[in-house]
């Protein structure tokens, strides 16, 4: 794996390990404190234009189960881990969270210290935040994060076109 750098908006740089795709990526940074749900966090389209760390220190343990996603693909523009399992352990499991999220397009990186980051996103609120594993100028890349605005999330997280779910089970809605 390959030297990343998450670097946040007042300066603060974390030095980790590139995982998931390796480009350039700048959008909003924000914590997810679940034990579980890693998948379901990273395909919620809530999260789209955000990368988010997650404060459970060990992430990717179970793999990936595609009956899991909330939605069809990531809408997570990055990931933040403190330790990436590589190898999942469960019988569901499909494949490792580390090729989904190649496959899906979603920058990240590991090694970060994710309770040192969510303190300071606790403290000083959601900011903008760049994941690179270019050695950061941060005199070149501070106005480009702190510029950032996150736009469109809504026309990338709605439906293309209409649709019904028809109803199952008891209690049709008949009443």
């Amino acid at each position: 794996m390959k030297t990343a750098y998450l670097i946040l908006e007042d300066g603060t740089v974390f030095k980790g390990k590139s995982i998931g795709a390796e480009k350039e990526m700048i959008s909003e940074i924000v914590f997810n404190t679940s034990v579980v749900g890693y998948l379901e966090t990273l395909t919620d389209p809530s999260y789209s234009g955000q990368a988010v760390c997650m404060t459970f220190p060990v992430i990717g343990i179970y793999g990936v189960c595609k009956e899991d996603m909330e939605s069809e693909k990531a809408y997570a523009s990055g990931f933040i881990v403190r330790e990436l399992s590589e190898t999942p352990s469960n019988f569901r499991s499909e494949g490792p969270l580390q090729d989904f999220l190649k496959e899906q397009g979603v920058t990240g990186i590991c090694g970060v210290d994710t309770r040192a980051l969510t303190k300071i996103l606790r403290e000083k609120g959601t900011m903008n935040g760049m994941i690179t594993t270019k050695r950061p100028d941060l005199a070149k890349v501070l106005p480009k994060i702190k510029a950032y605005s996150v736009l469109g999330v809504v026309k990338n997280a709605s439906c293309k076109e209409k649709f019904t779910v028809a109803p199952t089970g008891e209690g049709k809605g008949t009443g």
